[in-house]
């Protein structure tokens, strides 16, 4: 068998470790003779894992008390309509950061339930550059202030935490887990599995203890937040096996790598490292400020769009895989996500320094 390194942007890449360990508990979980995918979530083996993966993460991120943690399903796209309905129930306004695609989607649903401000925007640079904390005008009523910390297509993120007097929520997809963070500056936190945390099918929220009392009554049972934290996350049937798995990926992070900050030093390497090949280069360019630059999610295009095609199919042959930049904007797109490994990118840099010597 041949691994070849995935920058896939989601459903991303998986430690090796994980998934060897996931192979060999696959069909019988510590001599139960069953699969994880086979037990009920309410059999005392799951609510073993589940509370194990809860109490990983809260050590991980350093979690307050007065947080709950609930591994939800439906993706972060999901979120963008659970927020409004369970933080609108006082009244006001949801206010908004847009600064790409996944921004503009959040403000999109929000429209649809009860309008949106936005506080402010990256259209006017571009979406090349994130708005400056002086710059953001909040709503006199603000309910809230969501923002997307990486826009994981733009490659766009946000080199600060907004401060800001209303309830801050975040939308952590492509970032969550990268490095440390303060958790007590945010009301919500929230994040699509599939990047840094497991498989597709899972979502991660942590939400603060005083907004679950915040919920518009008319909220659907399966989007309120205070019924799943009651329930332990679940109300219903959870994606028990991507459960599983970030449950692994959370010990993975605290035994094999270290904790948050080695993670971070490694994601720092890895980030610097191509950026350096990228502006060393007359025949690769990325558009994005170097300080808003993404460590998670690299965009570059090639001087020539002719070679896109040639670039792809020698990439991929050369164990290069996903490489392809998302279809609105085009070009590459390398996610350097927590998985990938650090002999990746050196792979990749490599194979970007040759093909730029014969078809440059």
């Amino acid at each position: 068998m041949t691994r070849h390194f995935n920058f896939c942007a989601g459903p991303a890449a998986l430690p090796q470790a994980v998934l060897e360990r996931a192979r060999d508990e696959l069909l019988d979980y510590q001599g139960r003779g069953l699969s994880v995918m086979e037990m009920s979530h309410r059999s005392p083996e799951f609510t073993a894992i589940a509370e194990q993966a809860e109490a990983d993460l809260r050590e991980l991120l350093a979690i307050p008390d007065d947080y709950r943690v609930l591994f939800l399903q439906g993706g972060a796209s999901m979120q963008f309509a659970m927020l409004p309905y369970n933080l609108l129930g006082r009244g006001g306004t949801p206010n908004y950061l847009y600064t790409g695609i996944w921004g503009k989607k959040a403000i999109s649903e929000a429209q649809h339930l009860a309008g949106a401000h936005v506080a402010a925007s990256s259209e006017g640079n571009g979406l090349t550059a994130v708005p400056r904390p002086e710059e953001i005008q909040l709503s006199s009523d603000a309910a809230y202030l969501h923002y997307t910390a990486n826009e994981t297509i733009g490659g766009l993120e946000f080199d600060y935490i907004p401060e800001v007097n209303a309830p801050l929520v975040c939308d952590m997809s492509s970032s969550i887990l990268s490095g440390p963070l303060d958790v007590s500056k945010f009301g919500v936190l929230y994040a699509g599995a599939q990047k840094n945390i497991g498989p597709a099918g899972l979502t991660l929220v942590i939400v603060r203890d005083d907004l679950l009392e915040r919920a518009r009554p008319e909220t659907p049972t399966m989007f309120n937040y205070k019924v799943m934290a009651e329930n332990g996350s679940m109300f219903n049937t959870p994606a028990t096996y991507a459960w599983y798995l970030a449950g692994l990926v959370f010990q993975w992070l605290k035994q094999d790598i270290g904790g948050l900050a080695a993670m971070n030093a490694i994601n720092d390497r890895k980030a610097a490292k191509l950026y350096a090949a990228i502006d060393a280069s007359d025949f690769y360019s990325n558009p994005i400020a170097p300080h808003n630059r993404s460590r998670m999610n690299v965009p570059f295009v090639l001087a020539d769009d002719a070679l896109n095609a040639p670039f792809l199919a020698e990439a991929d042959a050369a164990g290069l895989l996903n490489l392809k930049g998302h279809r609105s904007v085009g070009g590459m797109r390398a996610s350097l996500y927590n998985a990938v490994p650090e002999a990746g990118v050196d792979a990749l840099i490599d194979f970007m320094t040759d093909f730029e010597h014969r078809r440059g």
